[in-house]
Protein backbone atom coordinates (compact mmCIF):
# COMPACT_ATOMS: atom_id res chain seq x y z
CA UNK A 1 0.00 0.00 0.00
CA UNK A 2 2.28 2.89 -1.29
CA UNK A 3 1.33 6.08 -1.31
CA UNK A 4 0.38 7.79 -5.37
CA UNK A 5 1.17 11.62 -6.09
CA UNK A 6 -1.42 13.70 -7.51
CA UNK A 7 -5.11 14.15 -6.43
CA UNK A 8 -5.49 10.60 -5.58
CA UNK A 9 -2.70 10.23 -3.04
CA UNK A 10 -4.93 9.17 -0.02
CA UNK A 11 -6.49 6.23 -1.57
CA UNK A 12 -3.90 3.93 -0.39
CA UNK A 13 -4.09 5.26 3.08
CA UNK A 14 -7.83 4.71 3.17
CA UNK A 15 -7.43 1.44 3.04
CA UNK A 16 -4.63 0.66 5.76
CA UNK A 17 -6.87 2.41 8.15
CA UNK A 18 -10.33 0.54 6.86
CA UNK A 19 -8.72 -2.20 8.31
CA UNK A 20 -8.03 -1.04 11.91
CA UNK A 21 -10.84 -2.34 14.34
CA UNK A 22 -12.69 -0.14 16.57
CA UNK A 23 -9.83 -0.73 19.48
CA UNK A 24 -6.93 0.83 17.22
CA UNK A 25 -5.40 -2.86 16.35
CA UNK A 26 -4.64 -4.21 12.96
CA UNK A 27 -7.39 -6.86 11.83
CA UNK A 28 -4.73 -7.76 9.60
CA UNK A 29 -1.77 -6.05 7.84
CA UNK A 30 -2.05 -4.08 5.08
CA UNK A 31 -1.00 -5.65 1.79
CA UNK A 32 2.41 -4.63 1.13
CA UNK A 33 3.94 -7.42 0.17
CA UNK A 34 5.59 -7.53 3.92
CA UNK A 35 5.60 -10.16 6.53
CA UNK A 36 1.99 -9.73 8.76
CA UNK A 37 4.28 -11.05 11.81
CA UNK A 38 6.61 -8.17 11.83
CA UNK A 39 4.52 -6.00 14.05
CA UNK A 40 5.82 -8.89 16.76
CA UNK A 41 9.33 -8.46 16.08
CA UNK A 42 10.04 -4.40 15.73
CA UNK A 43 11.29 -2.69 18.63
CA UNK A 44 9.81 0.69 19.82
CA UNK A 45 13.27 2.61 18.20
CA UNK A 46 12.82 0.80 15.33
CA UNK A 47 8.92 1.86 15.42
CA UNK A 48 9.81 5.54 16.01
CA UNK A 49 12.44 5.96 13.83
CA UNK A 50 9.79 4.84 10.75
CA UNK A 51 7.75 8.46 11.88
CA UNK A 52 8.03 10.74 9.81
CA UNK A 53 7.33 14.24 11.41
CA UNK A 54 6.06 17.07 8.60
CA UNK A 55 5.70 20.42 8.64
CA UNK A 56 4.34 22.39 6.16
CA UNK A 57 4.44 25.43 4.67
CA UNK A 58 5.66 26.69 8.17
CA UNK A 59 6.29 30.79 8.35
CA UNK A 60 8.08 31.13 11.50
CA UNK A 61 11.92 28.89 11.34
CA UNK A 62 12.01 29.27 15.16
CA UNK A 63 8.73 26.85 15.46
CA UNK A 64 10.89 24.36 12.93
CA UNK A 65 14.02 24.81 15.62
CA UNK A 66 11.29 24.00 18.05
CA UNK A 67 9.65 20.89 16.52
CA UNK A 68 13.14 19.29 15.96
CA UNK A 69 13.87 19.46 19.11
CA UNK A 70 10.61 18.47 20.64
CA UNK A 71 11.01 15.20 18.29
CA UNK A 72 14.66 15.01 19.02
CA UNK A 73 13.58 14.26 22.91
CA UNK A 74 10.92 11.46 22.01
CA UNK A 75 13.28 9.82 19.82
CA UNK A 76 11.82 10.61 16.44
CA UNK A 77 14.61 11.71 13.79
CA UNK A 78 12.84 12.00 10.75
CA UNK A 79 11.71 15.25 10.10
CA UNK A 80 10.09 16.69 6.44
CA UNK A 81 9.56 20.41 5.58
CA UNK A 82 6.97 21.14 3.14
CA UNK A 83 7.78 24.40 1.12
CA UNK A 84 9.02 26.55 4.31
CA UNK A 85 9.21 29.70 4.31
CA UNK A 86 12.61 30.88 5.96
CA UNK A 87 14.95 27.29 5.83
CA UNK A 88 17.74 26.93 7.25
CA UNK A 89 17.77 29.77 9.43
CA UNK A 90 19.86 30.92 12.78
CA UNK A 91 16.75 31.03 14.34
CA UNK A 92 15.62 27.94 13.80
CA UNK A 93 19.28 26.27 14.63
CA UNK A 94 18.80 28.47 18.18
CA UNK A 95 15.51 27.12 18.77
CA UNK A 96 16.45 23.42 18.22
CA UNK A 97 18.80 23.71 21.44
CA UNK A 98 20.68 20.75 20.61
CA UNK A 99 18.77 19.12 17.72
CA UNK A 100 20.98 20.91 15.26
CA UNK A 101 21.35 17.50 13.81
CA UNK A 102 17.53 16.65 13.08
CA UNK A 103 17.50 20.20 11.07
CA UNK A 104 20.83 19.09 9.22
CA UNK A 105 18.90 15.77 7.91
CA UNK A 106 15.45 17.23 7.10
CA UNK A 107 14.11 16.37 4.33
CA UNK A 108 12.82 20.33 1.78
CA UNK A 109 9.99 18.96 -0.80
CA UNK A 110 7.69 20.86 -2.67
CA UNK A 111 4.29 19.49 -1.68
CA UNK A 112 2.96 17.56 0.66
CA UNK A 113 2.31 14.86 -1.58
CA UNK A 114 6.11 14.28 -1.56
CA UNK A 115 6.48 14.62 1.61
CA UNK A 116 4.45 11.46 2.06
CA UNK A 117 5.26 9.19 -0.68
CA UNK A 118 5.94 5.76 0.80
CA UNK A 119 4.37 5.98 3.69
CA UNK A 120 1.68 3.79 4.67
CA UNK A 121 -0.61 5.68 6.48
CA UNK A 122 -0.49 9.70 7.71
CA UNK A 123 -2.21 11.59 10.79
CA UNK A 124 -3.22 15.17 9.78
CA UNK A 125 -3.21 17.61 12.89
CA UNK A 126 -5.98 19.93 12.60
CA UNK A 127 -7.44 22.73 14.91
CA UNK A 128 -10.97 22.63 13.55
CA UNK A 129 -13.72 20.40 12.94
CA UNK A 130 -14.14 19.41 9.19
CA UNK A 131 -17.62 18.74 7.86
CA UNK A 132 -16.36 16.62 4.98
CA UNK A 133 -12.86 14.56 5.41
CA UNK A 134 -11.42 11.68 7.30
CA UNK A 135 -12.26 10.30 10.41
CA UNK A 136 -10.99 12.63 13.79
CA UNK A 137 -9.20 11.48 16.58
CA UNK A 138 -7.64 12.21 19.94
CA UNK A 139 -3.78 12.46 19.78
CA UNK A 140 -3.81 9.05 21.98
CA UNK A 141 -6.17 6.90 19.60
CA UNK A 142 -4.08 8.97 16.82
CA UNK A 143 -0.39 7.48 17.76
CA UNK A 144 -1.91 4.03 18.73
CA UNK A 145 -3.36 3.61 15.47
CA UNK A 146 -0.38 5.10 13.57
CA UNK A 147 1.71 3.20 15.28
CA UNK A 148 0.18 0.08 13.92
CA UNK A 149 1.41 0.70 10.44
CA UNK A 150 5.24 0.86 11.59
CA UNK A 151 5.69 -2.96 10.90
CA UNK A 152 4.76 -2.32 7.36
CA UNK A 153 6.58 0.66 6.76
CA UNK A 154 6.86 4.33 7.41
CA UNK A 155 4.44 6.99 8.76
CA UNK A 156 3.77 10.10 8.84
CA UNK A 157 2.75 13.15 11.37
CA UNK A 158 1.70 16.30 9.36
CA UNK A 159 1.04 19.55 10.68
CA UNK A 160 -0.31 22.64 8.77
CA UNK A 161 0.85 26.38 9.00
CA UNK A 162 0.91 28.53 12.17
CA UNK A 163 -1.30 30.76 10.68
CA UNK A 164 -4.09 28.83 8.31
CA UNK A 165 -3.11 24.92 9.14
CA UNK A 166 -3.49 22.82 6.75
CA UNK A 167 -5.90 22.98 3.31
CA UNK A 168 -8.38 20.91 2.40
CA UNK A 169 -6.78 19.58 -0.30
CA UNK A 170 -3.61 18.70 1.95
CA UNK A 171 -5.77 16.96 4.82
CA UNK A 172 -7.65 15.06 2.06
CA UNK A 173 -4.32 12.98 1.60
CA UNK A 174 -4.33 11.72 5.15
CA UNK A 175 -6.78 8.87 6.08
CA UNK A 176 -7.21 10.05 9.59
CA UNK A 177 -7.57 13.65 11.42
CA UNK A 178 -6.65 14.45 14.79
CA UNK A 179 -7.72 17.18 16.93
CA UNK A 180 -5.67 17.98 19.92
CA UNK A 181 -8.85 18.88 22.63
CA UNK A 182 -8.00 22.54 24.38
CA UNK A 183 -9.07 24.51 26.56
CA UNK A 184 -13.17 25.62 23.90
CA UNK A 185 -12.67 29.35 25.62
CA UNK A 186 -9.03 29.63 24.47
CA UNK A 187 -8.02 27.13 22.13
CA UNK A 188 -4.53 28.60 20.01
CA UNK A 189 -1.64 26.36 20.30
CA UNK A 190 1.72 27.31 19.39
CA UNK A 191 2.99 24.69 16.47
CA UNK A 192 6.01 23.64 18.43
CA UNK A 193 3.53 22.73 21.50
CA UNK A 194 1.44 21.23 19.07
CA UNK A 195 4.41 18.84 17.35
CA UNK A 196 5.14 18.03 21.24
CA UNK A 197 2.05 16.49 22.57
CA UNK A 198 1.70 14.34 19.73
CA UNK A 199 5.15 13.10 19.52
CA UNK A 200 4.85 12.64 23.26
CA UNK A 201 2.10 9.96 22.73
CA UNK A 202 3.95 8.59 19.85
CA UNK A 203 6.74 7.47 22.24
CA UNK A 204 3.98 6.24 24.98
CA UNK A 205 2.45 4.09 22.10
CA UNK A 206 5.92 2.86 21.13
CA UNK A 207 6.01 1.37 24.67
CA UNK A 208 8.83 3.43 25.46
CA UNK A 209 7.62 4.36 29.07
CA UNK A 210 10.67 3.29 30.73
CA UNK A 211 11.33 6.48 33.38
CA UNK A 212 15.18 7.39 34.16
CA UNK A 213 16.29 7.17 38.14
CA UNK A 214 19.20 8.50 40.03
CA UNK A 215 21.87 6.13 41.54
CA UNK A 216 22.04 2.60 41.20
CA UNK A 217 19.45 0.19 39.66
CA UNK A 218 16.87 -0.71 42.23
CA UNK A 219 16.54 -4.75 42.39
CA UNK A 220 13.66 -6.08 43.92
CA UNK A 221 13.78 -8.02 47.28
CA UNK A 222 13.83 -12.04 46.17
CA UNK A 223 11.28 -14.43 47.67
CA UNK A 224 13.89 -15.79 50.54
CA UNK A 225 14.85 -12.46 51.68
CA UNK A 226 11.10 -11.24 52.15
CA UNK A 227 10.84 -14.43 53.88
CA UNK A 228 13.52 -13.73 56.27
CA UNK A 229 12.37 -10.60 56.84
CA UNK A 230 8.88 -11.79 57.92
CA UNK A 231 10.24 -14.53 60.21
CA UNK A 232 12.58 -11.75 61.88
CA UNK A 233 9.64 -9.62 62.64
CA UNK A 234 7.68 -12.00 63.96
CA UNK A 235 10.56 -12.76 66.43
CA UNK A 236 10.95 -9.46 67.63
CA UNK A 237 7.36 -8.60 68.33
CA UNK A 238 6.98 -11.52 70.48
CA UNK A 239 9.93 -9.79 72.51
CA UNK A 240 7.69 -6.98 72.45
CA UNK A 241 5.33 -9.20 73.27
CA UNK A 242 3.23 -7.40 70.81
CA UNK A 243 2.61 -10.91 69.55
CA UNK A 244 1.94 -14.72 70.74
CA UNK A 245 1.98 -17.02 68.22
CA UNK A 246 0.30 -19.50 70.93
CA UNK A 247 -2.95 -16.75 69.50
CA UNK A 248 -1.75 -15.10 66.08
CA UNK A 249 -5.14 -14.18 65.26
CA UNK A 250 -4.59 -12.62 61.55
CA UNK A 251 -1.92 -11.05 62.17
CA UNK A 252 0.37 -13.63 60.40
CA UNK A 253 -1.42 -13.21 57.03
CA UNK A 254 -2.30 -9.38 57.50
CA UNK A 255 2.11 -8.97 57.77
CA UNK A 256 2.50 -10.37 54.93
CA UNK A 257 -0.18 -8.63 53.02
CA UNK A 258 1.66 -5.49 53.91
CA UNK A 259 5.14 -6.91 53.10
CA UNK A 260 4.00 -7.97 49.60
CA UNK A 261 1.61 -3.97 48.74
CA UNK A 262 4.80 -2.72 49.32
CA UNK A 263 7.00 -4.49 46.99
CA UNK A 264 10.24 -3.67 49.08
CA UNK A 265 13.72 -3.61 47.20
CA UNK A 266 16.66 -5.27 48.16
CA UNK A 267 17.71 -2.40 49.95
CA UNK A 268 14.52 -1.97 51.61
CA UNK A 269 14.73 -5.56 52.98
CA UNK A 270 18.30 -4.82 54.40
CA UNK A 271 17.07 -1.38 56.49
CA UNK A 272 14.27 -3.24 57.48
CA UNK A 273 16.63 -6.29 58.97
CA UNK A 274 19.12 -3.81 60.21
CA UNK A 275 16.85 -2.11 62.36
CA UNK A 276 14.92 -4.95 63.79
CA UNK A 277 18.70 -6.65 64.84
CA UNK A 278 19.04 -3.37 66.70
CA UNK A 279 15.86 -3.51 68.31
CA UNK A 280 16.93 -6.94 69.51
CA UNK A 281 20.42 -6.13 70.77
CA UNK A 282 18.50 -2.79 72.94
CA UNK A 283 16.10 -5.84 74.28
CA UNK A 284 18.49 -8.33 75.24
CA UNK A 285 21.09 -5.02 76.63
CA UNK A 286 17.83 -4.34 79.10
CA UNK A 287 16.75 -7.50 79.78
Amino acid sequence: MRLATGAGAGHGLEEGFDRLDKSGGATSAPETGRDSTASATISSGEALARVRVVLSQTSHPGNIGAAARACKTMGLSQLWLVAPQRFPDPEAEARASGAGDLLASARVVNTLAEALTGTVAAVALTARPREIGAPQVAPREAAERLLSFTAQGEVALVFGNEQAGLSSEDAGLCSLLCQIPTNPAYSSLNLAAAVQILVYEMRLAAGATALRTAGHDEEPARMEEIEGLHVHLLRVMQALEFYDPANPRRLEPKLRRFIARSQPLREDVNILRGLLTAMEKHLTDAG
